[in-house]
């Protein structure tokens, strides 16, 4: 995996395995790997790896059966869309906005190439 410098690298994997479950690898209430293996798969540190579980339970994405490992929560892909849409809407976007302002671009710019893009 490469990472970003722009972004912590344990919020770089738990995007990854929320991308997992998205796309199926990971199912609702299946087990998903250990710390130790995540951490292998992708050469990075297993503390690393436990501060994305961390921040995943948190968030109500998977959830640790003491002695089994983590699971994906039931009916998880809304609260990781929720999620996602929040941390756009509070992070990307301003920056966003801030950036056409800099550049001075019209929002009727940016909507003719949103149109485009969609056809």
């Amino acid at each position: 995996m490469d990472f970003k410098e722009s972004k912590p690298i344990y919020l770089q994997i738990a995007d990854r395995i929320c991308n997992e479950i998205l796309t199926g690898k990971y199912p609702e209430n299946e087990r998903i790997p250990s710390v130790r293996e995540y951490a292998a798969n992708l050469e990075v540190n297993a503390n690393t790896v436990v501060r994305s579980f961390d921040f995943l339970q948190n968030k109500g994405i998977i959830d640790n059966k003491r002695g089994l490992g983590y699971f994906v929560v039931e009916s998880v892909a809304d609260k990781i869309l929720e999620m996602r849409r929040e941390i756009f809407m509070k992070e990307q976007l301003n920056e966003f906005f801030n950036e056409i302002d800099m550049l001075n671009i019209s929002i009727n710019e940016i909507v003719d190439l949103y149109n485009k893009r969609n056809k």
